[in-house]
């Protein structure tokens, strides 16, 4: 008997495994929150040179505020205050008649900034004056975040591997949310750098582990709909990110905001069962059983596990359960070495261009808590489709025709003059519906693919290259200085590769979870009764 002939009979999807998806939800809601949470707690609000040093010392006299802005700072071409700079001596002159200001001689802030607060009450750029010849630092938050989220996935792959989902998903949200609370009661740009760092590397253990705990536990028919719900957990974070920052404009009450639900997924973690497959697949078959019985009473199917041992459970995996594996063995054999090629080519492209166009969208004329809303819906429909097509086409055709047509989008713009902002926009939001639909289709494909010996540790990999597909594309989106259309026409021809890489997989709707890399490779080995003696016997496996 297979394994996921064992998990149909005890049901492949009932109580037991809407339990576990429940309490994953939730902590999968923090993620997203987090990935994109420098887009409010970075904003840099509007600003001007402080001059209230000179009020002081009586300079003003009984001048109006609006006369006092007027002979101390300097106007921009578009009518507004210059954010850094101020005039040498004041101009008093200038309040009195409509003279041109920008001949007159300037000298950079010198007594700090003064902040407008009518959209947020507290940033990263109002605590430490990231602004002006610091602006950069800003934008450094979501580069030193996304950092660490990529040693992270590489972290958290191995040793779950190694010590199991359980115990690693603990570490996470214990850990992720130690951090991320430690980062507001940071007194210096550096150290909130340094806590900023490694939140992204422990919270991301729990997206990296949560997806392959999920895929273990449900049965093969079930799979899909299990990788559409964890997905739509990201669009539900996105979405109502919006809304927390819409009520809560201080950057430290927004970090502890969205970081909070870890709370509760702690408590949960009492509840989340260890991964039968990960087990048995390391040699603890007694306590295989043990969570094979919990999910047989609560599904109502205890007559099924109660006719089988744990002894019977050590032959369903044959992969020399004491074996510890490591990213080593992701290369060790050729099919493992093709397949990690493989698929680690497509999460970088995809990873690369979902962000690529996500910060490139621009046109909306809407708000930016509105602007995250719509950005954070789009994604719904994207991914009602992939759930549909995933059985209907299969895993393969599914993600090659989501890059194809993310790749035409993104040629399409190309073409599209850019003072044609709205057919630019509806391009671009369908591009990216069409990356976020690639992107749900490889987190399943991938889980698939991998054995389970291996799963964590592959799943660690790919994430890990994603995760640098994201650092990279603000660096192609830069390009753009060069050719106004450079950067598209690279995430264009990323995408289009992808698609072709993705192609060269092997579809695996409606096969069983290969369990050891034999199951892989095709040269797994069964044990057979003989005449009363025990016999290795090599079966071809099915093609993963």
């Amino acid at each position: 008997m297979k394994f996921d002939d064992l998990i149909t009979e005890i049901n492949g999807f009932g109580r037991f495994q809407m339990m576990i998806i429940c309490i994953s939800f939730v902590g999968r809601f923090t993620i997203p929150c987090h990935f994109v949470l420098s887009n409010f707690i970075a904003a840099i609000p509007s600003h001007h040179c402080d001059i209230s040093s000179l009020d002081a010392e009586g300079i003003f006299g009984n001048l109006s505020r609006e006369q006092k802005l007027a002979a101390s700072i300097p106007e921009q071409e578009d009518g507004t205050l210059a954010s850094c700079h101020m005039f040498s001596y004041p101009q008093f002159h200038l309040w009195a008649n409509s003279s041109s200001s920008t001949e007159r001689p300037v000298v950079e802030c010198q007594n700090g900034w003064e902040y407008d607060n009518s959209t947020f009450i507290s940033t990263l750029a109002t605590q430490w004056d990231l602004v002006c010849d610091n602006r950069g630092l800003n934008k450094a938050v979501a580069t030193i975040f996304f950092v660490g989220v990529m040693f992270g996935a590489a972290f958290y792959g191995g040793m779950s591997d190694r010590f199991g989902r359980k115990p690693m998903l603990l570490v996470s949200y214990i850990s992720g949310m130690a951090f991320a609370l430690a980062s507001v009661f940071s007194s210096s740009f550096i150290m909130f750098a340094v806590l900023r760092f490694f939140s992204g590397f422990t919270i991301t253990g729990i997206v990296i582990v949560s997806s392959v705990l999920n895929v273990e536990w449900v049965d093969i028919q079930h799979r899909r709909l299990v990788c559409i719900i964890d997905s739509m957990a990201w669009a539900f974070g996105s979405t109502s990110l919006s809304l927390i920052a819409f009520c809560i404009r201080d950057w430290r009450w927004l970090t502890v905001a969205v970081t909070s639900p870890l709370l509760l997924c702690t408590v949960l973690w009492w509840w989340v069962p260890e991964s039968a497959r990960w087990l048995i697949a390391n040699g603890k078959a007694e306590r295989a059983h043990f969570y094979l019985h919990k999910c047989a009473v609560m599904n109502r199917k205890e007559e099924v596990i109660s006719r089988l041992k744990p002894e019977a459970l050590s032959i369903i995996i044959t992969d020399q359960g004491k074996k510890n594996y490591s990213y080593l063995d992701l290369v060790r054999t050729p099919k493992m070495r093709r397949l990690a090629m493989l698929t680690g080519t497509v999460w970088f492209c995809v990873a690369t261009i979902t962000y690529g166009i996500s910060l490139n969208i621009t046109g909306f004329g809407l708000n930016m808590y509105l602007t995250q809303f719509v950005y954070g819906a789009i994604e719904v429909p994207s991914k009602l489709i992939v759930y549909y097509l995933l059985e209907k086409i299969g895993r393969r055709k599914t993600e090659a025709g989501a890059h194809l047509l993310a790749g035409i989008s993104l040629m399409i713009n190309i073409f599209i003059p850019k003072d044609q902002w709205i057919g630019r926009t509806v391009v671009a939001v369908l591009g990216k519906g069409f990356a976020v639909a690639a992107f749900s289709t490889i987190v399943l494909y991938s889980s698939e693919l991998y054995p389970t010996v291996l799963r964590q540790n592959g799943m660690g990999y790919n994430s890990f290259l994603a995760r640098l597909g994201v650092s990279v594309a603000p660096l192609v989106l830069l390009l753009d200085s060069f050719w106004g259309h450079f950067s598209q026409t690279i995430l264009c021809s990323v995408a289009f590769v992808a698609c072709l890489v993705a192609w060269q997989l092997p579809e695996t709707r409606d096969k069983c979870l290969p369990e050891t890399i034999e199951d892989v490779e095709g040269t797994r080995k069964n044990l057979i009764k003989h005449h009363g003696k025990q016999e290795d016997v090599e079966k071809p496996t099915e093609d993963h």
